[in-house]
């Protein structure tokens, strides 16, 4: 379970570490509404690949450990507490444009503006990917109810126009 709570304090470790995190998924939609909606096992977050490492030796320091290496593409650390973080990793183009390096060696390309998005969590006002690229990202797979949650709050609060499979 990663609370709002949890979320502030890693967020702040990684900012004392200047280390620039942009919220995604389920946290990153509660964030932009700034609100929480629903429970989150875990919290996903965008980074940049040459930070990989900072990160992993910053988080040790609170007892995190890595529990999947899929580097260049994403890590994931995890706690003795459960509390789990998936990084997405991107390589910055000129534009500032984030280049996600894909397992199958395709890429996906973060634009430069889905890099604006602030919200909110426990009233501490954090970077999050947009609510247009939050959208985005929930295409191309089988959604489960927290996506559809997402989605309708995506939609509900930003005008996101829902597409099958979420109408």
């Amino acid at each position: 379970m990663m609370t709002a709570s949890d979320v502030v304090e890693i967020i702040t470790v990684l900012d004392r570490a200047r280390v620039d995190v942009w919220l995604d998924g389920g946290w990153g939609v509660d964030a932009l509404v700034r609100r929480q909606t629903r429970s989150h096992d875990d919290l996903d977050v965008v980074v940049a690949l040459v930070k990989a490492e900072e990160i992993q030796k910053q988080l040790e320091k609170h007892r995190f450990a890595v529990i999947e290496n899929e580097l260049p593409t994403r890590f994931v650390l995890k706690d003795a507490r459960s509390r789990q973080i998936d990084f997405h990793t991107v390589t910055f183009d000129k534009e500032g444009g984030g280049v996600q390096r894909l397992q199958d060696d395709r890429s996906y390309r973060y634009p430069p503006q889905g890099f604006e998005g602030i919200g909110a969590v426990n009233g501490r006002e954090m970077k999050c990917l947009t609510a247009e690229v939050q959208a985005e990202c929930h295409y191309g797979y089988e959604p489960d109810e927290k996506d559809r949650h997402d989605m309708q709050l995506l939609h509900e609060h930003f005008g996101i126009e829902l597409w099958k499979p979420y109408r």
